[in-house]
């Protein structure tokens, strides 16, 4: 019976690095930092752990950049997401700066700006009966916790609230 048949692990460090990383990779897509680390915690050398993620890489199945594309992509139009706070989770996984720079820099500024009205558009019912001060604080928060900018959360909610015909005249940055 063979140690796999008996439920344990490889011997060998190298076929154990890939079996580790195969079962990572089974569920999710992940980041060559996000393996490594996988791999430091399970006790693979640092020469083998190089050896076969840099093999994974040349086989495609690590691959950060479109890790990064994926992450941005499915987290601006899943969660509203902007640059700032996808660059940050991307930065948390170990992707590097250049890719992550790549990734945001194809959200322009007018789909940001349209998903934060969007964002501000589903969650303006739900604050209706709220006195305007309150309606400001808790759209423009939502949006800053995003990652949002304070002006653009500004302008976005001043918008949203004047369609709907609240007073915003009086409306300014210190509002936030």
């Amino acid at each position: 019976m063979s140690r796999a048949e008996q439920g344990e692990p490889p011997a060998d460090p190298a076929e154990r690095a890939r079996a580790i990383c195969l079962r990572l990779l089974t569920g999710t897509p992940r980041t060559r930092k996000q393996l490594a680390d996988a791999l430091r915690k399970r006790e693979i050398p640092d020469e083998v752990a190089e050896e076969v993620l840099s093999r994974f890489e040349e086989v495609g199945l690590v691959n950060d950049s479109a890790f990064a594309d994926a992450w941005v992509e499915s987290r601006h139009h899943g969660r509203g997401l902007a640059r700032r706070a996808l660059a940050r989770e991307l930065r948390t996984k170990g992707v590097d700066s250049t890719l992550i720079d790549d990734a945001v820099g194809r959200l322009d500024s007018e789909q940001e700006e349209e998903t934060a009205r969007e964002l501000v558009a589903r969650k303006l019912r739900s604050t209706r009966a709220l006195d305007r001060d309150k309606r400001i604080r808790r759209l423009a928060g939502m949006l800053a916790r995003k990652g949002y900018s304070e002006g653009m959360a500004l302008r976005v909610v001043r918008q949203a609230l004047e369609e709907e015909g609240e007073d915003t005249e009086f409306l300014t940055d210190g509002d936030l």
